[in-house]
C-alpha cells in the first residue's frame, strides 16, 4: 500500500485535472471516493485511467438528502476537493464553511483556472488561456510561427492537478499539528507561473530573451533540439555541458572547424543547418545504436505507441496494463510503501450501496429509502 494509506479523500467528480489529482492520491494509497451526479449513474468506462483506484457514489446534489449524504462523507473524510467555478459548491450547500462546521479537520481543495479571486475568477477558460497569462505560452514554439500549445500539460496537469495534490498532502501534514483543516486555492495561473520560475530568473538575470527560439533551452541552440532522421523519425539532443558536447561531436563525426565555439550564439543557426544534414544520413535506430546510453544526452523521440515498448520503460515498469489499457504506472516510487492500483476505474454509482452501508454505517431501511427516492443512485 502507498504512503497515503488510511486517508479518506472525497473527489467531487469533474473532468481533466480533477480526476488526475484524485488518481495521484489514490495511486499513493489514499481511499478516494468520487461523488458523481445522480444523472451520471451507470456511465463511465473501465478504460479511463484517471478514475482508477477509486470508488464511486452517485448523488442527487439538488436534493436535501443527497447533500446530507455528501456532508456525512465529509464528516468521515480527511480531505475533499472540487474543480467547479467559484461559488458552485456554496450554491449546492457544500461550501467550505458548511463542510468545516461538520468536520473542523477537513482539508478543502479548490482548483480552478483563474483562482477563487481576481477579475477573471468567474470567466470560462481552458489550459491554453491560463498559460497565456503567465508567460509560459509566449515562450514555447519556433521564432517563425505562433506560440505552440504544449498539449494541456502545463496548466491543467502540472500547474493544476499535480499542484492541488501537493497542496492537499501539505495541508494534511499541517492538520496533524494544528488539528484544523484549511481551504486550498489552487489556480492554474498560479501553478503554471510557478513552473516558469527558472525562466523568470534567467530573464531577469539577462540570460533569457523574450523572443522565441533565441535561448539555450528553447530550440535555438544546435545542441539542444530535435532533429529529423533519414526515416522521417526524430531524435532529441541535449548536449549542454562541454564534455557532453565533445562526445556528440565525436560520435556524429562533427568537425571542430564547423562545430567549435559551442556557446557562440551567432553561429547556432548555421550549425543547426549543418547538424540537421548530418542526422539525415542515418535512421533513428542507427543513431540510437551510436548514441543511446552514452553521455551525449540523447534519446529517440517516441510516440505513445512506441514509448511503453522501450527497453528502459519496460525494465522500470513505467507503464502498466489495466482493463486492457496501457497507461502510465503510479509514481513516484517508494522503497517501503509500494504504490499499487487496487481498483479498476469505477462506473458512476458502482459503489453507492457499499459506501452507504460500510462507510456511513446506515441501516438497510435507510439505504433503501435513499436509493428508492433517487437521492442516491
Amino acid at each position: 500500500m502507498g504512503p497515503l494509506q488510511g486517508l479518506k479523500i472525497i473527489e467531487m467528480a469533474g473532468i481533466g485535472p480533477g480526476p488526475f489529482c484524485g488518481m495521484i492520491l489514490a495511486d499513493l494509497g489514499a481511499e478516494v471516493i468520487r461523488v458523481d451526479r445522480a444523472s451520471a449513474a451507470g456511465t463511465g468506462s473501465r478504460q479511463e485511467p484517471a478514475n482508477r483506484g477509486k470508488k464511486s457514489i452517485a448523488v442527487d446534489l439538488k436534493s436535501e438528502d443527497g447533500v446530507e449524504i455528501v456532508l456525512k462523507l465529509i464528516e468521515k473524510a480527511d480531505a475533499v476537493f472540487e474543480g467547479f467555478r467559484p461559488g458552485v459548491m456554496e450554491r449546492l450547500g457544500l461550501g467550505p464553511d458548511v463542510c468545516q462546521n461538520r468536520n473542523e479537520r477537513i482539508v478543502y481543495g479548490r482548483m480552478t483556472g483563474w483562482g477563487q479571486t481576481g477579475p477573471l475568477a468567474n470567466a470560462a477558460g481552458h489550459d491554453i488561456n491560463y498559460i497565456s497569462l503567465t508567460g509560459a505560452l509566449a515562450a514555447i514554439g519556433r521564432n517563425d510561427s505562433s506560440p505552440v500549445p504544449p498539449l494541456n500539460l502545463i496548466g491543467d496537469f502540472g500547474g493544476g492537478g499535480m499542484l492541488l495534490a501537493l497542496g492537499i498532502v501539505s495541508a494534511l501534514l499541517e492538520t496533524k499539528n494544528s488539528g484544523k483543516g484549511q481551504v486550498i486555492d489552487a489556480a492554474m495561473t498560479d501553478g503554471s507561473s510557478l513552473l516558469m520560475t527558472m525562466m523568470y530568473s534567467m530573464h531577469q538575470s539577462g540570460f533569457w530573451n523574450l523572443e522565441r527560439q533565441s535561448n539555450l533551452l528553447d530550440g535555438a541552440a544546435h545542441f539542444y533540439d530535435t532533429y529529423e532522421c533519414k526515416d522521417g523519425k526524430f531524435i532529441s539532443i541535449g548536449s549542454i555541458e562541454p564534455q557532453f558536447y565533445e562526445l556528440l561531436c565525436e560520435k556524429a563525426d562533427l568537425s571542430k572547424d564547423d562545430f567549435g565555439d559551442q556557446m557562440k550564439r551567432d553561429t547556432w543557426a548555421y550549425k543547426k543547418e549543418l547538424i540537421q544534414k548530418v542526422f539525415l544520413n542515418k535512421t533513428r535506430d542507427e543513431w540510437c545504436e551510436l548514441m543511446e546510453g552514452s553521455d551525449v544526452c540523447f534519446a529517440p523521440v517516441l510516440d505513445m505507441s512506441e514509448a511503453p515498448k522501450h527497453p528502459h520503460n519496460v525494465a522500470r515498469k513505467t507503464f502498466i496494463e489495466l482493463e486492457g489499457v496501457t497507461q502510465p504506472a503510479p509514481a513516484p516510487r517508494f522503497n517501503r510503501t509500494e504504490n499499487e492500483v487496487l481498483l479498476p476505474p469505477a462506473i458512476a454509482g458502482e459503489h453507492s450501496k457499499e459506501i452507504l452501508e460500510s462507510l456511513l454505517g446506515l441501516d438497510s431501511n435507510e439505504c433503501e429509502r435513499l436509493l428508492s427516492s433517487g437521492s442516491v443512485v
